[in-house]
Parts: C-alpha cells; sequence; structure tokens
C-alpha cells in the first residue's frame, strides 16, 4: 500500500506544482520520477511522453498512468493518474467558483502572461534535457530534423509524426544492422 500513496502523493505534487498542461510538467516529471525515484530512466520518460501525446486524453494523466503501471502494476497506473488529477480537479473548481469575479481585472491577466512566460522557459529546459538523452546519433539527428520540419512548416498531427518517427527509426536501424553484417 506504501508504494501506491507514494505514486498518489509523488503525482499530486506535480500536477499540483506545475501550470501550462502537460508540456510543462516534463521538467518536475524528471526531477521527480527519473532522479529522484528512478522509476524510469531519460529515455523511458521521452518513450512515455511521446506516446502520451499520441494517446486520446490529457497528456499529464497518460505520462502519469503509464509510469505508475510500469512502476506497480494497473493499481499503480489507477493511483498515479488519480494523484495528478486531483490538484487539477480542486484548484479548476475553486477558479470555476471565483474566476467570472476576477477576470477583467489586469493583475490576474498579468499573472497569467507571467506564468505562461515562465512554462516557456521549463518547455525549453525540458528540451535541452531531451535533446542530450534523445539525439545521440547522425540518424536521430536527421529524425529530429525532418520531424520539426514538418511541424514547424506543415502542421501535422503529433500522432502522424510519431509512427513516421518510429517507423524511420526501425528502417534506420534496421539498414545499419544490415551493413554492419555486410562488413
Amino acid at each position: 500500500m506504501k508504494i501506491y500513496l507514494t505514486l498518489f502523493l509523488t503525482f499530486m505534487r506535480i500536477g499540483g506544482l506545475t501550470f501550462g498542461g502537460g508540456y510543462s510538467m516534463l521538467p518536475m516529471l524528471q526531477r521527480e520520477i527519473v532522479e529522484r525515484h528512478s522509476w524510469v530512466t531519460e529515455s523511458e520518460l521521452a518513450d512515455y511522453y511521446a506516446i502520451s501525446q499520441c494517446t486520446p486524453g490529457v497528456i499529464a494523466i497518460n505520462t502519469a498512468t503509464f509510469i505508475g503501471f510500469k512502476k506497480s502494476g494497473v493499481l499503480g497506473g489507477i493511483f498515479a493518474a488519480l494523484g495528478v488529477a486531483f490538484p487539477s480537479l480542486v484548484i479548476i473548481t475553486i477558479i470555476a467558483a471565483f474566476l467570472q469575479n476576477f477576470a477583467d481585472y489586469a493583475i490576474i491577466q498579468h499573472a497569467f502572461s507571467g506564468v505562461s512566460v515562465c512554462v516557456c522557459v521549463l518547455i525549453f529546459d525540458s528540451v535541452r534535457k531531451l535533446w542530450k538523452n534523445t539525439v545521440i546519433s547522425k540518424s536521430t539527428t536527421v529524425i529530429f530534423g525532418f520531424v520539426f520540419i514538418l511541424s514547424a512548416v506543415f502542421s501535422i498531427s503529433p500522432i502522424i509524426l510519431v509512427a513516421l518517427s518510429g517507423a524511420a527509426g526501425v528502417i534506420i536501424k534496421t539498414l545499419e544492422s544490415k551493413n554492419k553484417e555486410v562488413k
């Protein structure tokens, strides 16, 4: 039972302290899940995060479910998902009750602008950390460049980008293996 409580509380802290959606929670996931608890590796986190973007639902809940399931099966996934969702449920309920009264105040609008800038910095930091652990060869650099261009220029769905990247990874690694066998 201790592991379920730990999963719930860890993901509750992540869910309660990250603003701006699933992208902004990545630095905390890295710190808490990879560095502090060692439940997954950087590479596994990147994989779970990518899959979470392609599956239906909220990125934060999907990622929490994958990590909780890996750590402690179905119940682990449930407790992690509930943990990450709980703070949002409480916060949204409170905000919904009072936001209409305060949304037009300049100070509230400025606060949201400040939080948005902070989220951009957190996302940039996460990209930098992920880059070190995932873009590690010429082939992964090519895949990155290809996906970046497709995403930035053509606004292609993340599902298609992940599927294309996976297929490219399989093809490139298969060709590299065959080239090594020939030599």
